[in-house]
């Protein structure tokens, strides 16, 4: 089994599609294919489900999936260290971020890291929190900027950079607007505009009313910010949300502070314990007090 293998084994298993995976990879799609059987037929179990639209991960696929990743990572990892002997960070930096965490202006800390480390290349991807998280532990990512609705588990610490309360969004007219405070009781025959179940805000929201014994369902559910601010804005619902996102539309949104305790949004940077040298470099633009 070579690394090799494992890397187009990792580049179909995130694509799923060979002439996808080919492109990213910059390979013919034949030479691939014939990489993938010989994996397979080193390992004596199929490892995709092939259709002619896409391909699935079997059962043999998905037990290799974690360990690939962790091999590839450690692979990458070692060159880099070598590379840093040098004074010299290359390789591949993957970064991850839910949407709209606010504290830390990502681009610019990225642009920030290019110039000084040219050599690096930097993949940039989106997802909720708990995935990201997930894909740090598993060395998909070398860092992510999450908000935290867990204990992170073993292999990532978790970096608080910020925490805020989160408050009701509404429009100005609503009766909420005339409120100094909301509580999640008071939400109660209210309908709500939320994210998605995988972003953090809505995990943290459910578990919020879950606790206060209110079964509130989302009505309309959205997975960007914009549209969620729009349906506030036309007076379709009220949003429970981090107070950040009222600095977004101060003039045309109500937003009032909630009375719970719970949720609170705390946005942290989940790094695995021995992170590579180029995300230690991006570290220290980041959280320059924190990283060590």
């Amino acid at each position: 089994m070579e690394l090799r293998q494992l890397e187009h084994f990792l580049a179909v298993a995130e694509e799923r599609h060979f002439t996808r995976a080919a492109e990213t990879l910059r390979i013919s799609q034949s030479g691939l294919s014939a990489s993938i059987r010989a994996l397979e037929t080193e390992l004596g179990a199929p490892l995709f489900l092939r259709s002619t639209r896409r391909v699935e991960l079997t059962q043999a696929g998905q037990a290799l999936l974690a360990e690939s990743m962790r091999t590839v990572a450690s692979a990458a990892a070692a060159r880099e260290a070598v590379a840093a002997i040098r004074d010299v960070l290359g390789g591949t930096l993957a970064v991850g971020t839910e949407q709209c965490l606010g504290v830390i202006d990502l681009p610019a800390a990225l642009a920030g890291f290019r110039r000084r480390h040219p050599a690096v290349r930097v993949r940039l991807s989106f997802s909720g929190s708990g995935r990201l998280i997930d894909d740090v532990a598993h060395g998909g990512l070398d860092l992510a900027i999450v908000a935290v609705c867990a204990p992170a588990p073993q292999g990532v610490r978790l970096i608080t950079l910020s925490t805020e309360p989160f408050v009701v969004l509404c429009h100005p007219t609503h009766p909420l607007a005339q409120r100094t405070a909301v509580s999640i009781a008071d939400l109660e025959h209210e309908t709500l505009v939320g994210f998605q179940d995988d972003w953090a805000a809505r995990v943290l929201v459910d578990r919020a009313f879950a606790a206060s014994g209110n079964d509130v369902p989302v009505e309309f559910e959205v997975n960007d910010v914009g549209t969620l601010l729009d349906l506030v804005g036309y007076s379709l619902g009220v949003a429970v949300v981090p107070a950040h996102f009222a600095h977004k539309r101060p003039k045309s949104l109500a937003a009032v502070p909630l009375t719970d305790d719970r949720p609170r949004w705390q946005v942290a940077i989940a790094a695995p314990e021995h992170p590579s040298p180029a995300a230690r470099a991006l570290l220290r633009r980041i959280a320059p007090e924190t990283e060590r």
